[in-house]
């Protein structure tokens, strides 16, 4: 893995530390690392951070479980700051949110980047169902019926996004156009990682159509 230069603050051997997550782009936290720490998590392929309370370097995650596994290290114009592209596992705040620049309970509604986070993690799974292919998973059973099969899946599922719609527009409740879309966006995600796309790609053409 590729590690930038960077420049230590000459009082205190840090530099901060910006962890994103390489699927949403969505800032997750700040943290602060040292040249021992860079190494490690350049080395181990997961963020190790200096603890700047305890004196220490620590692991994120070593105890919570909730890792950061590296995508990408980057460093800044200056060369002073570093960027983590990373795949967490579970929330990076020690208060159990997603982000911690996330709004404290009651606050804020959160912006539309926390929704799409549960969009990455489905992703996720669906990669590593992919990979893994465990004995009765769903996903590993669509996949093995290839491109025509997932498809005809995505057909049957685009009709029943019709009928909720139609029916919500009668008077219907909204909750069954919600689990159609949902089971149609799963549907669409498959159909990706079958064919061995990501759908970064998807995003990038809603970019420009959004611009």
């Amino acid at each position: 893995m590729n590690v930038p230069a960077v420049q230590f603050d000459d009082a205190t051997g840090l530099a901060p530390a910006v962890v994103q997550d390489a699927d949403t782009r969505r800032v997750l936290m700040l943290g602060y690392v040292n040249a021992e720490s860079l190494r490690l998590t350049a080395e181990t392929g997961y963020v190790h951070f200096w603890s700047r309370s305890r004196g220490e370097i620590w692991r994120k995650g070593l105890t919570s479980g909730n890792t950061f596994r590296v995508a990408e290290i980057a460093g800044d114009c200056d060369s002073d700051a570093v960027l983590f592209s990373v795949y967490p596992a579970g929330p990076a705040c020690h208060e159990g949110k997603v982000s911690c620049f996330d709004p404290p309970a009651g606050g804020a509604a959160p912006p539309l980047s926390t929704s799409l986070d549960t969009l990455a993690h489905l992703w996720r799974t669906i990669e590593q169902r992919v990979a893994e292919r465990p004995e009765g998973s769903y996903t590993v059973e669509l996949i093995s019926r290839g491109v025509d099969g997932i498809v005809r899946k995505i057909v049957e599922e685009a009709t029943e996004v019709l009928l909720a719609a139609r029916d919500h527009a009668a008077g219907g409740p909204p909750e069954r156009v919600y689990e159609e879309v949902a089971d149609l966006a799963y549907h669409l995600f498959v159909l990706l990682a079958e064919r061995g796309l990501q759908p970064q790609g998807v995003l990038d053409v809603l970019e420009i159509r959004a611009s």
